[in-house]
């Protein structure tokens, strides 16, 4: 462990959460230098420390303090009872924890009142699911790959899931929705007591957030004439009022306009219909209220 009570020790994820995490450190000008320390790389931030390890173990060395701050999975924050502080969900990664089986073992969709072997990475809440719901059931432990134990070596699964394929390609029907989990930022409460780890954090958290909040929305130029702008600025949401400037020769105005992605295929029409000309779409890289 660092002798500097100053550093601030973040972990990153290995494995399925890598790729996001290191591409939205990246988008907000955050540098992580692999090379061949690849678990332990460098990074641009100063104060900072990185190691890379497994996001459970995440969780592990986030909820004993040998950690200040690190990405990990809301599944298993929960499935390991940790205290720990979120900090940011990045909303990536998004999976459901889910309770299925096979059809045939269903009663009109419920599951049958017989003993059940139900099969699950997540001790935890599994059992707090068996006992919440009052089934007759054991549950064992998976290690990976838990989808393939039924028939033969389990009558239900807990397992996560992104879209469901996996469980319908192995004939499973999901009967329940334990929680809902992505990649999220965490703190060891300790170290957000220390003013410089928390100001280092909050200066971390607000760098990753103008990113996300960019991916959600597009920049719109346009521009229009007096006679329309009421018009046309009334069905362009902004963050905060509209930005508009006088066009040459006093004939209109140039407005733009942060808007929400999912809602530009409706604006788009409801702008040149209303009078908008010369409409511009860029992507923005960062967003800060």
């Amino acid at each position: 462990m660092s002798a500097d009570t100053n550093i601030v020790k973040l972990a990153l994820p290995k494995g399925r959460m890598k790729e996001g995490v290191f591409t939205l450190l990246k988008a907000a000008g955050i540098k992580v230098s692999l090379g061949s320390r690849e678990y332990r790389p460098g990074i641009s931030l100063p104060d900072f420390e990185v190691k890379v390890l497994k996001p459970q173990n995440i969780v592990e060395m986030l909820h004993i303090g040998s950690r200040d701050i690190g990405f990990a999975g809301a599944d298993w924050v929960r499935e390991l009872n940790a205290d720990l502080v979120e900090l940011l969900d990045t909303e990536m990664d998004p999976v459901r924890i889910v309770a299925a089986a096979p059809d045939n073992l269903l009663n009109n969709g419920e599951l049958p009142t017989t003993h059940m072997i139900i099969a699950s990475e997540y001790q935890v809440l599994g059992n707090e699911w068996i006992k919440k719901l009052g089934l007759n059931a054991t549950l064992v432990r998976s290690y990976g790959a838990t989808e393939v134990f039924p028939p033969e070596d389990a009558d239900c699964i807990i397992d996560n899931t992104a879209t469901g394929s996996t469980l319908r390609a192995n004939n499973l029907t999901i009967v329940d929705e334990l929680m809902r989990s992505s990649t999220r930022l965490y703190a060891h409460p300790r170290s957000l007591e220390n003013p410089v780890k928390r100001e280092a954090a909050e200066k971390l958290v607000l760098l990753l957030s103008s990113v996300l909040e960019a991916r959600k929305r597009v920049m719109v130029e346009l521009n229009v004439s007096k006679e329309n702008v009421e018009s046309v600025i009334s069905v362009i949401p902004c963050m905060r009022e509209h930005t508009m400037a006088a066009l040459h020769n006093d004939a209109g105005f140039a407005v733009r306009a942060a808007i929400p992605r999912k809602d530009l295929a409706a604006i788009i029409p409801e702008i040149k219909a209303r009078g908008g000309t010369d409409i511009v779409v860029t992507e923005i890289s960062n967003i800060i209220p």
